[in-house]
């Protein structure tokens, strides 16, 4: 039986039930083991060069940060996955809950790209082409997320069944 999850159907569920999740995980790992913490915080502003070997603090820094992307692909794989399975006919529940979900990650989104792009030399924030793939990764692709989540709050492509629904709790009827 197909699982039924109404509140994030088409291109959404593609890409909040299954791409994030894995893009964000398989992040988490790339400073875990390969190619490494050190590649990995060199990486993070293109065109500056290498930093040498990084102390513990700095490995434990970026370490972590892979820990917290493996936390939103997990939570978001596992929360929507539970949102399906256990609301299948209350679209207007998963709606809800998904929406707290979804303001959460585009909270994260907007200061996760803005501190990406203000940590940038000034030289390099308006030259885009001079962006390695991990810096698109941390603003372009971030404010595609963004604006993909903009658009399931908006309702374009797709059913409301509470955002953007007027409230009919405390109207009189006629």
């Amino acid at each position: 039986m197909p699982r039924d999850l109404p509140a994030l159907p088409g291109i959404y569920k593609a890409l909040f039930l299954h791409v994030e999740p894995l893009v964000t995980i398989f992040s988490a790992f790339l400073p875990w083991f390969f190619p490494g913490a050190e590649w990995f915080h060199n990486e993070l502003v293109p065109s500056v060069g290498t930093s040498g070997p990084l102390d513990a603090r700095t490995t434990m820094a970026i370490w972590q940060l892979g820990n917290c992307y493996m936390l939103i692909g997990l939570i978001s794989s596992f929360v929507f996955r539970a949102i399906r399975d256990t609301l299948p006919n209350d679209p207007e529940a998963q709606e809800r809950i998904l929406g707290a979900s979804m303001t959460a990650l585009a909270l994260a989104d907007v200061t996760h790209g803005v501190i990406s792009w203000i940590g940038l030399p000034q030289d390099l924030r308006y030259s885009v082409g001079t962006w390695n793939l991990m810096t698109h990764g941390n603003i372009t692709l971030v404010v595609f997320l963004l604006s993909m989540r903009l658009a399931w709050f908006a309702g374009i492509g797709r059913t409301r069944y509470y955002y953007g629904k007027s409230s009919r709790k405390g109207q009189k009827s006629g």
